[in-house]
């Protein structure tokens, strides 16, 4: 499992394994956020077992799945809210990391703590591309048009 740190409160990460899990419920860590949905690629643990492992580790669990097509603003709400409510550090996994920091980084413009400017510098500093971000927030600004 790759771990990117992305602010003091939250990790994005690729799939983590159950033993990355136990991992981090040894270090503070007490939620996980899986971004996937079930069955997105061939040996994928599912919700079902990644549930049991991460509260075997101590963490709480939210399943949030989201593609690029189907990202909400109910799942950017709800995805910021479990971040800002957990009572420690959180981390968030999709494949890569990239959906999961692509939640929070719509969140944060959203909320005008990240500017639209500053954006893709912000993923990208991180190792990630947040064109798809960009993209989304753009089709926002035309639906509201």
């Amino acid at each position: 499992m790759k771990l990117t740190p992305i602010d003091e409160r939250l990790s994005v990460a690729s799939q983590p394994s159950e033993a990355d899990l136990a991992a981090l419920g040894a270090r503070g860590v007490t939620l996980l956020i899986n971004n996937r949905p079930d069955g997105e690629e061939p040996g994928q643990p599912g919700t079902q077992a990644e549930r049991a492992a991460a509260e075997a580790a101590g963490l709480a669990y939210l399943h949030l799945p989201v593609t690029g097509a189907s990202l909400s603003r109910a799942d950017v709400d709800r995805f910021r809210a479990a971040v800002l409510e957990a009572a420690g550090p959180v981390v968030a996994h999709c494949r890569s990391g990239t959906r999961s920091l692509t939640l929070w980084a719509i969140g944060e413009v959203l909320a005008g703590t990240l500017s639209r400017d500053e954006l893709l510098t912000y993923g990208s500093e991180r190792g990630f591309d947040l064109t798809g971000a960009a993209r989304w927030l753009a089709a926002q600004d035309g639906a509201a048009s």
